[in-house]
């Protein structure tokens, strides 16, 4: 699919892909953007950038060569002075061509090259979608159950703690409210996960949510993305559907310090999304939703691949910890080709059981960018031999509920109807042990 932007919309923000790179290895490009399933023509994209290099430097003798017959008409007379000022006038007329023909090709060559997704690294499975993501490991026993259990819209209703309908009424479908013992969890979630990365240094930011579309396009949501998200059209901004997109556009286009890196930040939000591809997908429930709360963690560190992945790793075993600290069985895999966004090198899911699903469903994701988002965002650090370097960035899901609410009620219920409140959760609800029917 051709993704087509009004002239308005284009990105004016970053450098994107290296063009260099692109370049030397197009069919690295192409082979990137055939297994992320992006639509790009790389060989259109190069042809248009040959033209730009060609033109600019025309433009440039052609400049050079006004600034020189500026000077010789000065000292010409007669006809020789009527041939000076008659090749100024075609040098201007060639020039007027030349920046018109840059015009038109300026705006194509930035939409080519906001499609170039980053190729994946090489130890990423090759695959079509999830169906193909490949298992790393599997933590913590599922649940045997001794009754009948319910799911989490039944338990909800029944605890009275969850109003799909109302929400509903309020907001359309996919939407919800929670209420009492419901909202206090979903809180505690939120709260225990803020904590923990406070306590392993991250620092804290709270961010807007409604941002301009520069941050969209620079963190690579946007073009791809732009109908998953709400648009505030008439100021062209957009409302995110993570932090991650305000927290890693915090220092755009600022050079920091090699000293002053990792930058690690965790933030907590609402996010929004439209969930456009997801008609008739997921309608059941908490799962799938138009606004949900979640804790992110973003590393900003020096461009060193051998340290992102490093980050990686102690990204997704923050996450980690969260979740055995509330005690759920899950399992990571590492995600496919197919699966990956287009700036993502790699990414690793965190899967938590449901029982009501008799799946593992996705609640964290865990990437790494190396360089895609900070050349966009023009987001430098200054090395210890005093030279400019794009930062690399990584983020992860710390946790984000209600979703994360499915497994809790569903995994924790009792055979009277009551729900069990981890004991990690308890000293954010006041003590409370469990959840029981109000009176």
């Amino acid at each position: 699919m051709t993704i087509s932007l009004p002239a308005e919309q284009i990105f004016e923000g970053g450098n994107m892909i290296d063009i260099k790179l692109i370049r030397d290895d197009p069919d690295r490009y192409i082979e990137a953007a055939k297994v992320k399933h992006f639509a790009v023509d790389i060989p259109s994209l190069l042809a248009i950038d040959a033209e730009l290099s060609k033109a600019r430097r025309e433009l440039q003798d052609i400049r050079t060569a006004q600034n020189q017959a500026g000077k010789d008409i000065a000292k010409l007379k007669g006809d020789d002075k009527q041939a000076a000022i008659a090749k100024m006038s075609d040098l201007k007329s060639r020039a007027k061509h030349l920046a018109d023909r840059l015009g038109e090709l300026e705006p194509e060559y930035e939409r080519l090259m906001l499609l170039v997704p980053q190729p994946p690294a090489p130890e990423v499975p090759v695959g079509q979608d999830d169906s193909d993501n490949v298992l790393v490991r599997t933590v913590g026993d599922i649940r045997k159950f001794g009754f009948d259990q319910a799911d989490h819209v039944t338990l909800g209703k029944a605890l009275d703690i969850i109003d799909i309908e109302r929400g509903v009424k309020l907001a359309g479908s996919r939407n919800f409210v929670l209420k009492g013992a419901g909202a206090m969890l979903h809180q505690a979630v939120l709260r225990l996960a803020l904590d923990m990365m406070i306590t392993k240094g991250y620092v804290m930011l709270t961010v807007p949510v409604l941002v301009k579309e520069d941050a969209m396009y620079g963190t690579g949501y946007f073009p791809h993305g732009r109908d998953e998200a709400y648009l505030c059209e008439r100021d062209a901004m957009a409302l995110v559907g993570t932090s991650e997109v305000p927290v890693t556009s915090y220092h755009t286009d600022e050079i920091l310090e090699e000293a002053d890196l990792p930058k690690k930040y965790v933030a907590m939000s609402t996010c929004f999304r439209r969930e456009a591809g997801a008609a008739g997908k997921d309608t059941y429930g908490l799962y799938r939703i138009h606004y949900f709360d979640k804790v992110e963690q973003v590393i900003v560190c020096a461009n060193d691949e051998r340290q992102s992945i490093e980050f990686h790793k102690e990204i997704l075993a923050n996450s980690e910890e969260v979740i055995q600290a509330i005690g759920l069985p899950y399992r990571v895999v590492d995600c496919c080709t197919g699966d990956l966004g287009p700036g993502n090198v790699q990414r690793f899911d965190i899967e938590t059981w449901m029982p009501s699903r008799n799946a593992y469903g996705e609640t964290h994701s865990a990437s790494r960018y190396y360089d895609f988002q900070a050349r966009r965002l023009n987001l430098r650090y200054r090395d210890a031999e005093g030279n400019i370097r794009f930062c690399h960035t990584l983020n992860n899901t710390v946790i984000a509920s209600p979703r994360v609410l499915i497994s809790i009620l569903e995994l924790y219920q009792n055979a009277d109807g009551t729900v069990t409140v981890p004991k990690a959760l308890r000293a954010y609800m006041g003590g409370m042990e469990k959840i029981s029917p109000r009176d």
